[in-house]
C-alpha cells in the first residue's frame, strides 16, 4: 500500500473555504479537506460544512432575489452569463489547474473541461435574444393564445466530482438565463472550482441571493437540500442509486426532478470496422479520466473474426500507457479519486480472476517513484468476462475495460441492451445498413457511430434511457425545458373586437 502521511488538519488558514450564501461568505465550525488524489500530502483547501441553518438561510434568499431576477430581461440575464465566459476564458489556465489539482485529472484534460464549461456560458448566454414564448391563433374572433415560458423558482443542483466545473455549467447555465434562483451543492471531493465559479459570477454582477453554494458531505447536505421546504426543482447528476433516493425523497411534493444516472456503456467492433480508428476511440473511451466519466467505455464488443486481434492491439497499447501525476505531461492516465476507491477497483479486478475471466493488462496498484503518494492504479483489460461478473453489469467508474466477442450483430445487440444502463453506446462499421440499424435496436438515449462513447457538444441533446437517467434531456435547445414551466395566456383584443364591429355596420 502506498504511504499516505497525511499532514495534520487544521493550522491552513490561507486555504480556508468558506460557504457562499447570498453571496455572503460563511465559515462554519466544521470543516472538511480536499487533497491531491496525485499526492495525498498536498492539502487544496479546507472547506466549511454547511448545517441545515445555513440551507433555509440560502432558501430564504433564493426566494427573495427571485422576485427581481425572474423579471429581468432575459438579454440582461443572458449578459451576465457571457460575461462570466469571458473571464473564465482570460482565466483558463488557473481554473484548469485548480481542477487537475482537486481531483487528479491531467491537465490537459482539465483544460478541455474549462473550454467546455466555457461554452455553456456562451451558448445559453446566446439565449437572450432567441424567443421565449409561442403565439397561437384562436378560434374565437379577435382573439390569441400566448403561451409564456416562466423559470420554475428555487432549483437545487446536485454535481459530482468528476467533472466538476463541467456538470456544474450544464446545469447552471440553463437554470439562470430562464429566471431561476440556484442552491448548487458540489461533490465534497470538488467543491474548490465550485466556489470560484460562484465568485466569477459574483464578480460580473449576479445579483446576490440568485447562487448560494453549499458544501459539505453528500449524505447530510445533499439530503438536507433534497428535503428543504422552498425548493422547486431538483437537478442531479451522479450515481443510479443515489438519483432513486432523491426521487423518492421528492415524490408527493410537487417537486420537480432531473437525474442523469449511472451508465453501462459499449462499443461494438463489426469486422467490417476500420480497426485503428476503432483502436484510437476505446483508448479514449476507456482510460481518459482514468474511466472516471459516465459515458466512459467500461463493454468492449468485438466480432468473433477480429477480436484476438484487436484485443493484442489493446493489450500492446495500454502495457505502453504511462501512469503518473496530473501535472506531468508525461502522464498518459492520472490517480483515481481515492485510495478507498482504487482499492475497491483492485479488489473486483483480482476477482475477474476467479471467474474464467482472461486477464490481459492487470489493474495494480502503483505506488513507486512520483506516484508513492498518490490513489494511482494501472489501466485494466479483462477478455472473455462473464455475462454475470460486476466488471460487465455494474458501473465501475474506473480505468476498466471488459471485453467479448460476439457472432453476429443481433447478438451484440442483445448484450448491448442486457443492462439496467441505457446512456451511451458506439459502434464502428462502413455498413450503413448496419448502422441503421444499430441506431434504432440499442436502447441508449446516445449513439456513436465510428465515434467513442464519451464527448457530446453542448448544443447537442444529452442523457440517458432506463437507469441512466429521468426527466428531461440535458444541453441544447431542450436542455432548458427543465428549468422553465409553460403559462398559457387566452385573451381578446377590445380594439379587435370594435373594429370586427365597424366593418360589420359598414357592410350593412
Amino acid at each position: 500500500m502506498a504511504k499516505r502521511n497525511f499532514p495534520p488538519n487544521g493550522g491552513h488558514n490561507n486555504l480556508r473555504k468558506a460557504l457562499f450564501v447570498g453571496a455572503k461568505r460563511i465559515d462554519t465550525p466544521e470543516f472538511f479537506v480536499v487533497r491531491n488524489p496525485s499526492d495525498c500530502r498536498d492539502v487544496v483547501a479546507e472547506v466549511a460544512c454547511a448545517r441545515p441553518e445555513d440551507v433555509e438561510e440560502a432558501i430564504l434568499s433564493a426566494r427573495e432575489a427571485l422576485k427581481t431576477w425572474k423579471r429581468m430581461s432575459i438579454i440582461e440575464r443572458a449578459r451576465i452569463l457571457q460575461e462570466a465566459g469571458r473571464v473564465i476564458q482570460d482565466r483558463f489556465l488557473d481554473i484548469a489547474q485548480v481542477i487537475s489539482r482537486e481531483i487528479g485529472k491531467l491537465l490537459r484534460e482539465a483544460l478541455k473541461e474549462v473550454r467546455k464549461s466555457r461554452d455553456f456560458f456562451e451558448y445559453y448566454g446566446g439565449f437572450g435574444r432567441l424567443p421565449v414564448g409561442t403565439l397561437l391563433a384562436q378560434e374565437s374572433e379577435g382573439s390569441e393564445v400566448v403561451v409564456r415560458k416562466e423559470p420554475r423558482g428555487v432549483v437545487g443542483i446536485i454535481t459530482p466530482w468528476n467533472d466538476p466545473l463541467l456538470t456544474v455549467s450544464r446545469k447552471l447555465c440553463p437554470a439562470l438565463v430562464s429566471g431561476n434562483s440556484v442552491l448548487l451543492k458540489p461533490a465534497p471531493e470538488a467543491p474548490v472550482v465550485a466556489l470560484l465559479l460562484a465568485e466569477i459570477l459574483d464578480e460580473v454582477g449576479l445579483p446576490r441571493g440568485v447562487l448560494s453554494v453549499l458544501t459539505g458531505p453528500d449524505d447530510e447536505v445533499g439530503k438536507w437540500l433534497v428535503s428543504a421546504e422552498g425548493i422547486d426543482a431538483i437537478s442531479f447528476t451522479g450515481s443510479t442509486a443515489v438519483g432513486l433516493e432523491i426521487q423518492k425523497a421528492a415524490a408527493g411534493r410537487n417537486v420537480a426532478v432531473q437525474t442523469e444516472m449511472g451508465g453501462k456503456n459499449t462499443t461494438v467492433v463489426l469486422g467490417d470496422a476500420d480497426m485503428d480508428a476503432a483502436l484510437e476511440a476505446i483508448m479514449d473511451g476507456a482510460f481518459t479520466q482514468a474511466g472516471q466519466r459516465c459515458t466512459a467505455t467500461s463493454r468492449l464488443l468485438v466480432s468473433a473474426e477480429l477480436y484476438d486481434q484487436l484485443l493484442a492491439k489493446l493489450r500492446d497499447r495500454i502495457a505502453h500507457m504511462s501512469v503518473g501525476p496530473a501535472t506531468l505531461d508525461t502522464s498518459d492516465m492520472g490517480p483515481v479519486i481515492s485510495f478507498k476507491r482504487r482499492d475497491e477497483l483492485v479488489h473486483i479486478v483480482e476477482k475477474l480472476g476467479n471467474e474464467n475471466a482472461t486477464v490481459l493488462c492487470a489493474g495494480n496498484t502503483v505506488e513507486d517513484g512520483q506516484c508513492a503518494y498518490g490513489s494511482f492504479m494501472s489501466p485494466t483489460l479483462v477478455g472473455d468476462v462473464p455475462l454475470s461478473s460486476a466488471a460487465w453489469s455494474q458501473e465501475l467508474f474506473g480505468p476498466v475495460l471488459a471485453a467479448r466477442s460476439f457472432v453476429d450483430l443481433d447478438e451484440a445487440i442483445e448484450l448491448v441492451n442486457g443492462t439496467s444502463y441505457g446512456l451511451s453506446a458506439a459502434l464502428f462499421s462502413s455498413n450503413l445498413q448496419a448502422v441503421s440499424y444499430f441506431a434504432s435496436e440499442v436502447d441508449v438515449g446516445c449513439v456513436a457511430i465510428n465515434l467513442p462513447t464519451a464527448g457530446w457538444d453542448v448544443h447537442v441533446p444529452f442523457g440517458g434511457f432506463k437507469m441512466s437517467g429521468f426527466g428531461s434531456k440535458e444541453q441544447g435547445e431542450v436542455g432548458i425545458d427543465f428549468y422553465t414551466r409553460q403559462k398559457t395566456v387566452a385573451a381578446r383584443s377590445v380594439i379587435v373586437r370594435k373594429l370586427s364591429s365597424r366593418v360589420s355596420l359598414d357592410e350593412d
